[in-house]
């Protein structure tokens, strides 16, 4: 009898078991599967659980994940969308590529909040950031930064999903009025990037007072730097919301197993990793509570947000009021 030798044998059983493991292919943005991001606890955690093999496949910032779900359509080899916003489920749900999730409403959020279709993860206001030592005194408003001579740096709403927030902030607290808030704001503007990190680190360069993020940002500094001098300007309109979420695909071969992983996503375990990975509220708050240093945190006097109907219905015509004032 013929016999193969014990190294080619070893790597026929090894390449059986991984034929044998099931795949979930999770679409998701750049920080959160990069190695400080949530994603590599979050697979760990789940893989441990289901016996499958989760691989993270990503596309920039949330809106960029959005226009690669919409191109590849049902030829998609993902199960799981995750990091859209809903500023942006509107239109992921108009392109019938998703299907419900069946999972229990979240209880985190400041807002009520229920889709069949999208399961929310994590939220944050957004927010101006700025340097203490730097600026002892920020503007109170977007229309008082837009009055002032401080240089900000934000986000393309086209690519990245602060920068729709924004885009959306503006609407929501000025309505009609937002053409002249952007008109006033241009100059104001020291770049515009494709999404959240680019930005955030040419602000910690020095190259502008102020960076468009989220007010948790600080908590980064603050927690895994012992770093207070960063904050988030509290403006008197109020902070948009955002609220960030997971979808299944229709066309997933893995439907069990995307039921699953959303269900592990809301539960304990990954919502306690959320904080100081993702540095946003958990959509549940875990039973151990926020880390230590998110009290510090400022806390709006109101929190804005559209509907995801509304939002998506505004949407083009915000980016163009946007665009068009930088154009000048």
């Amino acid at each position: 009898m013929k016999t193969l030798p014990l190294a080619a044998a070893l790597s026929c059983l090894a390449t059986l078991a991984q034929a044998d493991t099931p795949v979930l292919t999770v679409m998701t943005y750049d920080s959160f599967a990069s190695e400080w991001g949530p994603g590599p606890q979050i697979e760990k955690g789940f893989e441990a659980t289901c016996g499958c093999d989760v691989r993270f496949v990503t596309a920039g910032d949330g809106a960029a994940l959005l226009a690669r779900v919409q191109l590849e359509g049902a030829q998609s080899d993902g199960d799981v969308v995750l990091g859209l916003d809903t500023n942006l489920t509107a239109a992921a749900t108009a392109s019938g590529l998703f299907a419900p999730h069946g999972q229990p409403a979240v209880t985190g959020l400041p807002v009520a909040y229920d889709d069949s279709l999208f399961l929310p993860f994590d939220w944050g206001w957004f927010a101006f950031v700025y340097d203490k030592t730097r600026l002892p005194e920020p503007p109170k408003s977007l229309q008082a930064l837009a009055a002032s001579d401080l240089k900000i740096l934000i986000q393309d709403p086209r690519s990245s999903t602060p920068g729709l927030g924004l885009v959306m902030w503006v609407k929501a607290a000025y309505g009609d009025r937002a053409p002249e808030i952007w008109a006033a704001l241009a100059d104001n503007i020291v770049t515009v990037t494709p999404g959240w990190s680019e930005a955030y680190g040419m602000f910690l360069e020095g190259e502008a007072d102020m960076v468009l993020s989220y007010t948790t940002s600080p908590a980064y500094h603050l927690i895994a730097e012992t770093d207070d001098t960063k904050a988030a300007a509290a403006f008197d309109e109020g902070h948009y919301l955002q609220v960030e979420v997971a979808g299944i695909l229709a066309g997933s071969d893995q439907p069990d197993l995307a039921r699953a992983f959303l269900a592990y996503l809301a539960g304990d375990a990954a919502q306690s990793v959320i904080p100081t990975t993702n540095w946003m509220y958990p959509a549940n708050l875990p039973a151990a509570g926020l880390p230590a240093g998110f009290e510090t945190l400022i806390q709006p006097a109101q929190s804005l947000l559209m509907s995801s109907d509304a939002a998506g219905a505004a949407r083009d015509a915000a980016v163009a009021e946007w665009q068009a004032a930088l154009a000048r």
